[in-house]
């Protein structure tokens, strides 16, 4: 099986370091532009069906990237995390350490504990390996937290300690043979 996971496009909160969480917002115009340029990138690869978190960031991604290609499924597992009292503040109040420390797992300011995000990304990936045929091409758009962990559920790394690796950026790509 092929996935290819993909961070959605730019949106106004993006670019401006505000943190979006469970804001619901659309792209803007440079991300709609990103977006045309990782379609044409992606364009030879034939997707049996695409999976989006249910934000309209990763709707309208999808949707420019695949168009009526195949079918798009909303999946709420996909949800970027929920950022609680953080949501709409600056990133620089984000405290990456604290939160992607699996061993803490804080919730802090109502922030969604790390081990959620990942158990709702297990959950899903065993759903789709458990639904789809080995020789299966499949898209899923998501948002920074679950890409990130999607990413360290495929490559298989240990879950204990800091999780964080590095940003993963709007419209940014990742394929995995699994």
């Amino acid at each position: 099986m092929k996935i290819i996971l993909v961070r959605h496009a730019q949106t106004e909160d993006n670019f401006n370091n505000i943190m979006q969480g469970l804001r619901n917002n659309l792209l803007n115009d440079t991300g709609r532009r990103d977006c045309q340029k990782l379609r044409e990138k992606l364009k030879d690869i034939k997707f049996d069906c695409c999976y989006t978190s249910p934000l309209v960031r990763c709707v309208e991604t999808a949707f420019i990237l695949i168009g009526d290609k195949c079918e798009m499924i909303r999946d709420d597992r996909l949800i970027e995390r929920d950022l609680g009292e953080l949501e709409g503040k600056k990133r620089e109040l984000y405290d990456i350490e604290k939160y992607w420390d699996y061993d803490l797992n804080s919730n802090d300011l109502g922030v969604e504990p790390v081990r959620s995000v990942i158990d709702r990304c297990r959950d899903f990936l065993e759903y789709i390996k458990n639904k789809y045929p080995k020789d299966t091409t499949i898209l899923i758009v998501s948002h920074s937290a679950p890409v990130k962990a999607l990413k360290y559920l495929l490559e298989n790394k240990e879950l204990k300690g800091n999780l964080f690796e590095r940003n993963i950026k709007n419209s940014e790509y990742l394929e995995f043979e699994i």
